[in-house]
């Protein structure tokens, strides 16, 4: 199970809000999925050839840089994080894999085991989000006049815990 709180003693002191403990990290590692060779596809390169592959810290360590600062994948430190282009490769792949989710379930069984989810109330939230640029992924918002966007839905326990979280297009009720 994954636990999120971060023990800043064991860190001597102060932290930057992305950098991962070495605690954190052992629970967080066995939720990485592993990357393999699709046996259907030929590659040009034999197995092991080209570039050596970011370490999973540093690309999770990269991912958390970025959600917790808000800065754009084109501004992530490349002294400190490699190349943008390499660690953003790993993104969609780990999302597509579930590890996110599964990073989020661990942890909130985790939290339901110390403190107990509230179960007795919670609270249900949604709202629409205009996406200008979108594709296919969104529909045209309801309220409006026909603009692209989706809905989100959040519901929390009574201390404001996420329980569970959708996103749909505008459209979907």
């Amino acid at each position: 199970m994954i636990q999120f709180s971060y023990d800043i003693a064991n860190t001597g002191g102060l932290h930057k809000s992305w950098e991962i403990s070495d605690e954190f990290w052992e629970k967080v590692e066995s939720l990485i999925p592993l990357s393999r060779r699709n046996p259907n596809q030929e590659y040009k390169r034999k197995a092991g050839g080209g570039r050596k592959p970011l370490p999973a810290h540093q690309v999770f360590e990269a991912i958390i840089y970025v959600l917790r600062t808000g800065c754009q994948w084109q501004a992530l430190p490349k002294e400190r994080f490699g190349s943008l282009s390499s660690v953003y490769t790993y993104f969609p792949k780990w999302l597509k894999a579930g590890f996110f989710l599964n990073l989020w379930r661990s942890g909130l069984a985790e939290y339901d085991e110390m403190e107990g989810i509230a179960w007795e109330w919670q609270s249900g939230d949604g709202g629409i989000v205009k996406a200008p640029m979108a594709q296919e992924a969104v529909s045209p918002n309801p309220t409006d006049r026909g603009k692209n966007g989706s809905k989100r839905h959040l519901l929390v326990d009574d201390r404001g815990v996420p329980l569970s979280f959708r996103r749909n297009r505008s459209q979907c009720s």
